[in-house]
């Protein structure tokens, strides 16, 4: 039996559990742990309760940028796989909730960063969101290929605002830190896209495999990852990262240009035919070297970071080169 149109519009109240989804955890999750870094690797006395702050607005202040992106991108979501069961393109939340959501988040989190710790990492926390909700989500993501390389910058900033907020300066070792990650971030997405691209053609959202194909997609992610291992290994020699440091990003960027060479060598991305699975992982057999560089490529980061923090945290003494 047709249902009436007033049926149809009636949909089951969100959960706090969609609230959480629109905050984009995950996301959330590093860029806490790399804010977290930033703050320690500064090394300055700091008290623990405002460290707690600074992390805090941090993290809210991310949340608050995927929500603001969940309530601008329903539309795009709701063609795409992997998307299309946020809460927003599936009607579990209204757009214009998740909006208000964001934008208080937003105010809260820069107020109280100004206020609790300084003014600078309030004021980088404020261009961070804004990068991401209007400078990303708005403009680039629709059009161009270059959207991931450009507003990646919005996902390597939190280091540098943790270091602000412990120390209230932005040094090079803390551009360091962003820099690695701003070019640890194509290779990343793009591997991710090689096996996403169906959805993103969909969806009409011009990421490099839609615009430029596989084959340049490859070897462009190649490209990146020949220039972020390098990148990478560079705190060893600033006086940022000791020899545990210098041993993991050594290991692991070996570890990452094989992949990406393997990747460059492979066919990935040219293959037809729809995935079976919304899964992050689950691929057909012609993408599975995208897969697992995108995989490693979120532990390599992750290692690297952790190893970094380690050693800050247990004062090692950082490596002093010979000259």
């Amino acid at each position: 039996m047709a249902m009436t149109a007033a049926q149809t519009d009636i949909r089951a109240p969100a959960r706090w559990q969609d609230f959480v989804q629109l905050l984009k955890p995950r996301v959330m999750s590093l860029v806490v742990f790399t804010a977290l870094t930033g703050l320690v690797c500064a090394g300055q006395p700091i008290n623990p309760i405002l460290a707690g702050v600074a992390i805090l607005c941090i993290a809210v202040g991310a949340g608050a940028s995927g929500a603001l992106n969940m309530w601008y991108d329903a539309d795009i979501d709701a063609k795409m796989r992997r998307t299309r069961g946020r809460p927003v393109p599936a009607g579990r939340v209204q757009g214009a909730d998740a909006l208000a959501l964001g934008v208080v988040l937003s105010l809260f989190s820069v107020m109280l960063m100004g206020m609790a710790l300084n003014w600078l990492a309030a004021g980088l926390l404020a261009f961070t969101i804004l990068f991401y909700a209007v400078v990303y989500t708005m403009w680039l993501k629709r059009l161009t290929a270059q959207n991931i390389v450009i507003g990646g910058l919005a996902g390597a900033l939190p280091p540098v605002i943790g270091w602000a907020a412990a120390s209230g300066t932005t040094p090079l070792n803390a551009w360091l830190l962003c820099a690695i990650i701003f070019f640890w971030t194509p290779p990343h997405f793009w591997a991710l896209s090689l096996y996403t691209s169906e959805d993103y053609a969909k969806a009409g959202v011009p990421m490099m495999p839609v615009v430029a194909g596989a084959p340049s997609t490859r070897r462009q992610i190649l490209i990146y990852s020949l220039l972020v291992v390098p990148l990478c290994l560079a705190p060893a020699f600033t006086g940022l990262g000791g020899a545990a440091y210098l041993a993991v990003a050594a290991a692991g960027g070996l570890v990452f240009l094989l992949l990406a060479f393997r990747l460059y060598r492979s066919h990935a991305g040219e293959t037809s035919g729809q995935r079976t699975s919304d899964g992050l992982y689950d691929v057909r057999a012609g993408a599975r070297d995208a897969r697992n560089l995108f995989a490693f490529s979120i532990l390599y980061l992750a290692l690297i970071f952790a190893t970094l923090l380690a050693e800050h945290l247990a004062g090692a003494t950082p490596l002093e080169l010979l000259v």
